[in-house]
């Protein structure tokens, strides 16, 4: 209690003198084109390579890039693109938008091969999951420990290439073993994530000048929650696509229809018909389902590994001092004519 009363005097509050206000038709655009390129995907997956997917990922594209261009040329932007001119912030957003693309991505494949695969009810696939939980708590608590002798740059390419490590572990998986490697790797990724989400949040805010790190931390949730709605959609998508690719060829002659559309559309829903499938088609469909996760898991992989050395060549410098005396770019930034309060974070 007796730090908590001290908290108001020994933490400083810093706030932006012009916060300007809330911009709706940003936020309308980004919303439009973020679930337009999310609904494309989703629709190539099912249908393969079309009109619709094609127009739908098309104009998702062409709405995101009328959002950017306004927040360039918006006095008070919602995304103050200006933040991402130093490689410190855009390298750490990156890293971890893309690790809980990884992470989550995969996630969805685990629980669904531990109850539809492995046939686990959803208590016990819950429990199997908790040690990827538990991995997550460990490395949050080990990366400021860390980080006192390694710098953050490199312990955020260190975390990326663990994640990659752990997301190779799933494509030892199969259809009828493989909940070791599952677990494993799930701990192993978990790891590295939990090292590139807390440093690369805490460098994200400490590239920022003082005033901005609200706006900051809100590019940084921004970024985690659509990277890991992108890892679901995208590689959910992945992962259906190969499956359907692979099964729509060992449905034989004279299954009825529906139940033919049923095995060819998910996992799931071949197993809902089981009873009036032939028993080569199920072997046949978890297989699919196998090497769907294992693809989405190496690309995941790929992703991280080219992450990782991007990581050590933007953020190999040491963390400038957080607390900069803002004047000499404050009186520059006003001979220009331009605004005080961003141009410490652009200075460089």
């Amino acid at each position: 209690m007796r730090e908590l009363r001290h908290g108001p005097r020994l933490l400083p509050e810093f706030r932006d003198p012009h916060p300007g206000r809330f911009d709706l038709a940003s936020a309308a655009l980004s919303l439009v084109s973020v679930l337009a390129v999310i609904y494309g995907v989703k629709r190539l997956a099912e249908e393969g390579f079309g009109s619709q997917p094609g127009l739908a990922i098309a104009a998702g594209l062409i709405v995101g890039v009328v959002f950017l261009r306004r927040q360039s040329r918006l006095t008070d932007p919602m995304i103050d693109l200006r933040l991402s001119r130093v490689p410190a912030f855009s390298a750490s957003l990156a890293a971890n938008a893309l690790a809980l693309f990884a992470v989550l991505g995969v996630d969805l494949f685990i629980a669904q091969y531990l109850q539809l695969v492995l046939g686990m009810g959803p208590f016990e696939a819950g429990l199997w999951t908790l040690p990827s939980a538990a991995g997550f708590i460990v490395g949050s608590m080990l990366a400021p420990v860390i980080a006192r002798t390694v710098r953050p740059g490199f312990l955020v390419a260190g975390g990326l290439a663990v994640t990659a490590l752990g997301l190779a572990m799933p494509t030892q998986v199969r259809a009828d073993s493989g909940l070791a490697a599952l677990v494993t790797g799930s701990v192993v990724m978990a790891l590295g994530a939990a090292q590139v989400v807390t440093l690369s949040t805490d460098l994200i805010v400490g590239a920022a000048p003082p005033e901005r790190a609200g706006a900051a931390s809100g590019i940084s949730e921004t970024g985690t929650e659509l990277g890991g709605a992108l890892g679901i959609a995208i590689l959910g998508s992945l992962g259906t696509a190969v499956y359907r690719s692979e099964v729509s060829d060992a449905v034989p002659v004279g299954v009825p229809a529906h139940s033919a559309d049923a095995v060819r559309d998910t996992l799931g829903g071949a197993l809902g018909v089981a009873d009036r499938v032939p028993v080569g088609v199920i072997d046949a469909a978890t297989g699919a389902f196998a090497h769907g996760l294992e693809v989405a898991a190496v690309t995941s992989a790929v992703l991280m590994l080219g992450m990782a050395v991007l990581a050590a060549l933007l953020l190999r410098e040491p963390r400038a001092d957080p607390h900069p005396d803002p004047r000499p770019e404050l009186e520059q930034d006003e001979a220009v004519g331009g605004r005080p309060d961003v141009a410490p974070a652009l200075a460089s």
